[in-house]
């Protein structure tokens, strides 16, 4: 797909929305409305500015929201007929909920007077406050809010997830959890063509401004994809305050950093409009230290080398209530995103009885990749029927990546060298659910179909640069290729849940159908799969103690168990044999033998609330993975013969190698020290077992583990301070390990203006500790890999905030993240 087919995709997709938008202008269907007045328990005073909101009863889904007057009054009105639980909050007051039913006769409802319970403490003369933590722990899952706290801080969704338990983020943006980088990613619950590492949108290009919250699904039920060890579901923000609203920040950072955006949303009656525009362009520096040896011959790699990342984001959407009962969903977003690598390198081979050779060698890398999604969606609800929901989705992500690297070095046996690889995607995707409720609403009962195809092609050819005319490259047929790949996956599920008696109890069962088939052009590498994949999932809870209706009826303890088997389909990179070079001594190489993995994961969950603001969660986890995907490192002998100049060439493949096991234990503790100070710790220590199969390696064991410590403090009513430091120890791989990392990082956000505008200061990596290192040691091989990105930057931001959107205590907006990533992770 080339540029201008991207973007003219995107204007019909425009022009679509456009068709749409005079749908606005239909009768109106009857609905209702909820009224109330927020007031001081103790002064009965009103409270302005107070956040209301209304969710789903049945799910807890956001309806919508507003803010209270100058009267402390509010009303939400346009609600479709249903139960809805309704939750205001303000700064310095427990929060409070209530449920509310609206029928075809009750449709509005005033509930009068609701009063707050303060919760503001006086601190020489300053009134400050305590504040809700942010991480709240569900059964199997986590959930981020963005907006709430400042666990926000950072400008991307990899830096939201570097403040949440269990989860991993290296100095390159590769997300783990619990050591697993084996992770699927949904944009609101949908395929997004985003990856952890390759090319596709990838978590650090999605600006925490844009997110409202992030679901960390361990343990996901049928309802999900079987693919991938865990879910990781970015909501993005969904504005539904009548009228014109949003923000517009700008952003800088030392070393050549630059941010912009700006986010509107226009809600009328039953339509919603919303557009958003993300520019990104950063500058960063990075130093290598590699060194490998083999049998007499040693090879070193000193380098140093820019990037900058430059990208332009837009998606626009629409929603629109048919009636009160439907409701209609369109987005489309474009995507560009540019990165360009420069690497200076001296390249040193040392051989037994010989003098050492050295090269200076320069690679450029100028990537340019495009991403166009498109999404529609459709739900239906009965008003006789409550908890009775059909929903429909389908789209399609395009995704078009040029890769072009170019190697020269200096005068020697090795002159030069230039691969183009062009890769395009699509993605198409289509799903329905169904939720039937049972009677007396004690439980469900979800269904569903969903089909999804990836189809991928690209080229990979290698020019070689021509000794007799510099700056000259010519195409080498024999180490050139063309490849294609297919791959669709259709699945069915069933999910029953049932309550009662404090308990509840969930069973599902998922079965997804798997034809792949890809081959190099000619035939070579050709692969071809189909198996059939059955998914059990299963969990149980039971809530204990006292019910708190303060917190909507929540008991202060909550055991859990949870399963679910999961699978890992290799991708097509990892399968075709297409030669992927780095430099001149090391290339990857695909498997075509390679088959999915498989894994059992098991979680007891204990959550516990204190008197005072308290939370301590403790988790025990295990994942049994069968057909182990393993990355391994290897000495190619017949190049490192051919080509002696070059000193040792490495290829990196992928075999499954074995079974792994990992069990652990994770605790969180949350508590507000004083009402100004609020402090989460977490960590976890688990145990990682190697039982391999592979050539030159042996069955290993050991250790590992992460702490991490939140403190947030409100020193004045309008100045937002967090300091985060965490620490991640040393981890296994198939022949080696990954080494210890850690880092500090501070924010602070002044709010001004009241609350119109907000000025954000942020240092990342304080002491310049993140790195990323790692140790190969077989018995043909060992080898050390340092690379040290630059980690440690400096931002300053500013917010302005349209229409009814104010900035909110304890959160930090558009703080971008600390270190660059790159193409292929």
């Amino acid at each position: 797909m080339t540029s201008s087919t991207s973007f003219s995709q995107a204007l019909k997709g425009l022009g679509f929305l456009a068709m749409l938008a005079p749908l606005t202008a239909a009768a109106q269907q009857p609905t209702g409305a909820v009224s109330g007045t927020l007031l001081d328990q103790t002064s009965g005073q009103p409270l302005p500015f107070a956040n209301v909101v209304v969710l789903r009863a049945q799910d807890s889904t956001f309806v919508s929201g507003t803010q209270t007057g100058e009267n402390g009054t509010f009303e939400l009105a346009s609600l479709g007929l249903g139960s809805y639980l309704l939750k205001a909050s303000a700064i310095g007051y427990q929060g409070f909920r209530r449920k509310v039913a609206l029928s075809s006769t009750a449709p509005s409802v005033r509930l009068g007077t609701l009063k707050l319970v303060p919760t503001a403490t006086q601190l020489k003369g300053v009134t400050v406050t305590g504040e809700r933590a942010t991480i709240e722990n569900e059964p199997g899952k986590r959930v981020i809010n963005v907006e709430k706290d400042l666990a926000s801080v950072g400008g991307m969704a990899t830096d939201v997830l570097r403040n949440v338990p269990s989860v991993a983020v290296d100095a390159n943006g590769a997300v783990s959890l619990r050591g697993s980088a084996n992770l699927t990613i949904l944009i609101d619950g949908k395929p997004s063509g985003g990856s952890n590492g390759g090319p596709g949108l990838r978590l650090d290009q999605i600006p925490a401004s844009r997110i409202s919250r992030i679901e960390v699904i361990t343990n996901p039920s049928a309802k999900y994809d079987a693919q991938g060890t865990a879910v990781l579901n970015v909501i993005l923000k969904k504005q539904t305050k009548n009228g014109v609203n949003g923000q517009a920040s700008l952003l800088g950072g030392t070393g050549d950093k630059y941010n912009a955006s700006l986010s509107l949303n226009r809600h009328q009656g039953k339509s919603n409009l919303s557009a958003s525009y993300d520019r990104q362009d950063e500058h960063y520096r990075n130093r290598t230290n590699n060194r490998q040896t083999s049998g007499d011959v040693t090879t070193r790699q000193d380098g140093t080398g820019r990037e900058r990342n430059d990208s332009h984001s837009l998606r626009l959407g629409l929603d629109y209530e048919l009636t009160p009962e439907q409701s209609l969903s369109l987005s489309v977003a474009p995507t560009w995103q540019h990165e360009q690598d420069l690497g200076f390198q001296r390249l040193s081979t040392e051989r037994a009885g010989q003098p050492t050779t050295t090269q200076l060698g320069q690679q450029e890398l100028n990537v340019d990749v495009r991403i166009l999604e498109n999404v529609g969606s459709y739900r239906r609800t009965w008003e006789a029927h409550k908890g009775r929901e059909l929903t429909a989705v389908g789209g399609a992500v395009l995704i078009d990546a040029k890769v072009p690297v170019t190697q020269t070095l200096e005068a020697g046996a090795l002159s030069g060298w230039r691969q183009q690889m062009d890769v395009q995607a699509r993605i198409y995707f289509a799903q329905i659910d169904y939720t039937h409720p049972l009677a007396g609403n004690k439980g469900k009962l979800e269904t569903g179909l969903k089909v999804q195809q990836q189809r991928s092609n690209g080229i990979a050819d290698l020019f070689a640069l021509q000794p007799d005319a510099p700056g000259q490259y010519v195409r080498d047929p024999a180490r050139s290729l063309a490849y294609d790949f297919r791959e669709t996956v259709p699945a069915a599920y069933a999910n029953f849940q049932r309550g009662w008696n404090g308990w509840n109890a969930q069973a599902g069962l998922r079965t997804e159908y798997t034809n792949t088939n890809g081959a190099v052009n000619g035939g070579q590498g050709k692969f071809q799969l189909d198996y059939l994949g059955l998914f059990p999932t299963a969990s149980i809870s039971r809530g204990m103690g006292r019910a708190d209706s303060t917190k909507g009826g929540a008991q202060p303890q909550q055991l859990s168990f949870s399963y679910a088997r999961r699978l890992n389909r290799p991708d097509f990179m990892q399968q075709l044999a297409v030669p992927l070079y780095q430099d001149p001594r090391f290339y990857r190489l695909g498997n075509p033998a390679l088959r999915a993995e498989f894994s059992q994961n098991l979680e007891v969950g204990h959550q516990l609330s204190l008197p005072g603001g308290a939370e301590i969660t403790t988790t025990l986890f295990g994942r049994f993975t069968s057909n182990a995907i393993q990355r391994l490192r290897n000495v190619d002998t017949l190049a490192t013969n051919l080509n002696p100049a070059a000193g040792l060439v490495l290829v990196e493949t992928y075999r499954n190698a074995g079974t792994t096991a990992n069990v652990g234990l994770e605790m969180t503790w949350a508590q507000p020290l004083t009402a100004w100070w609020r402090v989460q710790a977490s960590g976890s220590l688990y145990r990682t077992q190697f039982q391999t199969n592979a050539e030159n390696t042996v069955d290993r064991r050991a250790l590992a583990g992460n702490v991490r410590l939140n403190q947030n403090f409100t020193p004045t009513p309008t100045l937002d301070v967090q300091l985060t430091g965490q620490y991640n120890s040393a981890i296994l791989t198939a022949q080696g390990r990954r080494l210890a990392y850690g880092g500090i990082d501070v924010a602070l956000r002044q709010r001004l203006w009241q609350n119109r505008a907000a000025l954000t200061l942020r240092v990342s990596d304080v002491l310049n500790t993140q790195v990323r290192r790692s140790i190969v040691d077989s018995p043909d091989l060992t080898a050390s890999l340092y690379t040290k990105p630059e980690t440690r930057v400096g931002w300053l931001g500013f917010t302005w905030y349209v229409g009814a959107s104010k900035a909110k205590a304890g959160r930090i907006d558009g703080a971008p993240k600390g270190g660059g990533g790159g193409f292929g992770g």
